[in-house]
């Protein structure tokens, strides 16, 4: 358990701490701490040994796999027929060899999602499980097949059990919101009395531990399942929760006091997320602060631990000192001072869940590779989702991708080329955060001599955290370079690692300051790499028709690639080569189409990007049924993502439905239209999350092309492509916005593409 220091103790936290007094993950507050006093608690918090474990972690997989892979859907709704779960095999090994070949160490599987599908053997829902499932005729777990090829491939292993259950809100006999007491209940339940008689033990091998609490019938239900998973296969490092509800019932809580006891029981080396041991980086894009602290403030170390924490100035110092904190407009106490690590959970493809090979975009390695360069190298641990298809396996762009980001990260860190260093300094190559360099106050400086001089573009620092704790503030790297100190890179916090990123400079020596700090501050480890930078990604615009290409701020690319660059493309989806033809100008495409292209360096080339173009939008009539004054309708279609329709909101504006309508100079057919929402912040304010669609020839008879969702689009606010059932010939094109995230009622867009054969 976590030590907690109170106000008797406080005396031992001052400037004169010892190195081995320490508080362990978490602090509860007295109400008498000074500003100042606060400061320097927060800089003696350590974390606890299974933090620490998961801070090495730094590259960890996640995987969706449910009813909502067949159904094409983001979220479920707990009403789909379990037998539309039906892989034709479910390749697990597949999965651990690739996420192994990455670099991954650890991967996290969704065994429920919020409709409430379960994906193993539970003996507590054989309605809307893989029990009622074709799969291997009801008798297929995917976790029992995960948990061995995790072993096999030496993969720690995590499960993510959704809170939210629509089919149990749903279901006319469901627990979730059932308004059902709470009772005494024995953990875990006999299936066969779980109403009648809550205290009936299911038989259990006489070794396994038992426990008692006083639930409702979803708490029972809830952590019967938990029992089940974190007993029957093997040894889990993470259990995921979020704070998703599409939906409530009859004022349902959740006893995670309750949850938080017994996995510590049953997993003493799992982290909780959504708990009191990691924390949700605040959305779900690849995001990452500027700076991330480790101690930051909360309410309780229980019910409250996991609320959404989106401030981007989470863990400063302005903020660990004040009485309060709010999220999402409610105010909460800060009661506690805790050690909780960043998670950048987000997924390499457009959505959480696998819906197609033909329009699904898939990140590119050059993405992920600079996701993990600014989450693992801004002291946080990247989670990335890899969602298998109908066949259950990864598809292969999903494979190239990673892969690819893989042989990077390999490539670029696996060798430390400062390693031999000699320095004013010492044990700062010895792979051990317990050993350490100090100034004598908050600032000072020293330098390091390479064995010889290396070209060096990635430099590494880490603090003790594990026997100091977080304290930089700010710092520089210099390189001596033409006789003379030059500064290369500035960052401030550090943590548990901070990567910088700077061009290239050849030297065999560098000089670290540290600027400022909250206490006396420590330098364990440092490392300097290379990067290799492929040719950048090409990015593709279009604007009435005009598609232009270039490679200026491509993501993962801070290094400079090769200056001469050239750019081949090609109309018919196949992939560019160097015989394609080049790029010289921008390029005529009025009727729309599939548009690839890649960067090459003499033999050396960038990733494809391929992007499908809208037909031109030159005299188009764009309208909506409402627009605030600056943001109206034709602002959807004027081929600039800076700018957006918005509805009003004005007092006594109307809410959803809201239309756009598009009229095309002529009638022609249509196949589908993209979807960009508003790109300036993130925002309920103005995104479509739910919609119908409609078709006209005369703008009077108005026919349907049918209803869609954009899921997750707060999170992760991409471009969303939706293809029609069948190719529609029509003049006028009209989107009807129904919903959006947090039932906001405006709508909105940035851009609106049509899109044709």
């Amino acid at each position: 358990m976590p030590k907690t220091l109170t106000l008797a103790s406080l005396a031992l936290v001052t400037s004169t701490l010892a190195a081995d007094q320490k508080i362990i993950q978490s602090y509860q507050f007295t109400g008498k701490e000074t500003a100042a006093e606060k400061i320097e608690i927060a800089a003696n918090i350590v974390p606890h040994e299974r933090q620490l474990a998961y801070h090495h972690e730094e590259f960890i997989a996640f995987i969706h796999f449910g009813p909502n892979t067949f159904t094409g859907k983001e979220w479920g709704n707990g009403m789909e027929d379990p037998k539309v779960f039906n892989p034709t095999k479910v390749d697990t090994d597949q999965w651990c060899r690739i996420m192994k070949d990455a670099g991954m160490t650890k991967v996290i599987i969704t065994m429920k999602h919020h409709d409430g599908f379960c994906t193993w053997q539970t003996r507590y829902n054989d309605q809307f499980s893989v029990l009622a499932s074709p799969w291997k005729d009801g008798q297929g777990d995917v976790l029992k097949l995960l948990s061995a090829s995790a072993k096999k491939y030496g993969l720690k292993l995590g499960v993510y059990l959704s809170p939210a259950d629509l089919y149990q809100i749903e279901h006319p006999e469901g627990l979730y919101g059932n308004l059902s007491k709470k009772v005494d209940s024995v953990i875990p339940t006999a299936p066969d009395s779980f109403h009648s008689d809550p205290m009936k033990q299911r038989e259990i091998d006489h070794d396994m531990p038992v426990f008692h609490a006083k639930v409702d019938d979803y708490n029972r239900y809830f952590m019967n399942q938990l029992y089940e998973l974190l007993t029957e296969y093997g040894e889990i490092h993470e259990v995921w929760f979020d704070g998703a509800h599409p939906k409530r019932k009859g004022g349902q809580t959740y006893d995670k006091k309750s949850w938080f006891k017994m996995i510590r029981q049953l997993a003493p080396d799992a982290v909780i997320f959504g708990g009191p041991d990691i924390r949700w980086c605040g959305n779900e894009h690849g995001g990452t602060r500027k700076n991330e602290w480790n101690v930051i403030t909360m309410h309780d170390m229980d019910d409250h631990s996991g609320l959404d924490r989106r401030e981007e100035t989470i863990g400063y110092e302005s903020e660990i000192v004040k009485p309060s904190f709010t999220v999402y407009g409610k105010e909460w106490k800060a009661n506690f001072l805790n050690y909780s690590i960043s998670e950048v959970d987000t997924s390499i493809r457009g959505g959480w869940f696998w819906r197609n090979d033909h329009e699904q975009p898939v990140k590119s390695a050059d993405w992920v590779f600079d996701v993990y360069e600014r989450s693992v190298g801004g002291n946080a641990v990247f989670l990335l989702n890899i969602p298998p298809n109908k066949d259950g396996v990864f598809s292969e762009r999903d494979t190239q991708s990673l892969l690819e980001a893989g042989r990077r990260i390999k490539a670029t860190y696996r060798t430390n080329l400062a390693a031999g260093l000699q320095s004013d300094a010492p044990n700062l190559d010895d792979q051990d955060l317990n050993t350490f360099w100090q100034p004598d106050g908050l600032s000072g400086q020293f330098t390091l001599t390479l064995p010889q001089p290396q070209t060096i573009n990635r430099f590494t620092l880490q603090e003790s955290i594990t026997k100091v704790g977080q304290r930089v503030k700010s710092h520089a790297v210099d390189a001596w370079i033409n006789n003379q100190w030059q500064e290369v890179s500035a960052a401030e916090a550090i943590g548990y690692k901070r990567i910088h990123r700077f061009p290239a400079v050849t030297t065999n020596q560098f000089r670290v300051r540290i600027l400022d700090a909250r206490a006396t501050p420590s330098i364990a480890e440092v490392a300097a790499h290379y990067y290799q930078a492929p040719p950048k990604s090409v990015t593709i615009t279009a604007h009435h028709g005009i598609v232009t290409l270039n490679t200026a701020s491509t993501a993962g690319h801070d290094t400079p690639s090769p200056d001469s660059l050239e750019i081949r493309y090609t109309l018919d989806g196949t992939e560019p080569t160097q015989t394609s033809p080049l790029y010289s100008g921008p390029i005529t495409l009025n009727e729309g189409g599939t548009v690839s292209a890649r960067s090459f360096a003499g033999n050396a080339m960038g990733e494809v990007t391929t992007t499908r173009v809208g037909i031109s939008s030159e005299g188009w009539k764009t309208t909506a049924s409402s627009a605030h004054a600056g943001y109206d309708a034709s602002k959807a279609t004027d081929g600039n993502p800076n700018t957006f329709w918005h509805t009003s909101w004005a007092p006594g504006a109307p809410a959803h439905p809201h239309t756009l309508t598009i009229e095309l100079p002529q009638p022609r057919k249509i196949t589908g239209f993209t979807y960009l929402p508003r790109q300036d912040k993130r925002v309920p304010d103005s995104m479509i999350e739910s919609f119908k669609l409609e078709a006209s020839l005369d703008g009077s008879t108005w026919f349907a092309l049918g209803h869609g969702e954009f899921g997750n689009i707060l999170n992760d606010p991409s471009q969303r492509t939706h293809l029609f059932k069948k190719t529609t010939h029509l003049k006028f094109f009209r989107l009807t916005s129904l919903s959006s995230p947090q039932g906001k009622p405006y709508a909105g867009a940035a851009e609106i593409s049509l899109l044709a054969n």
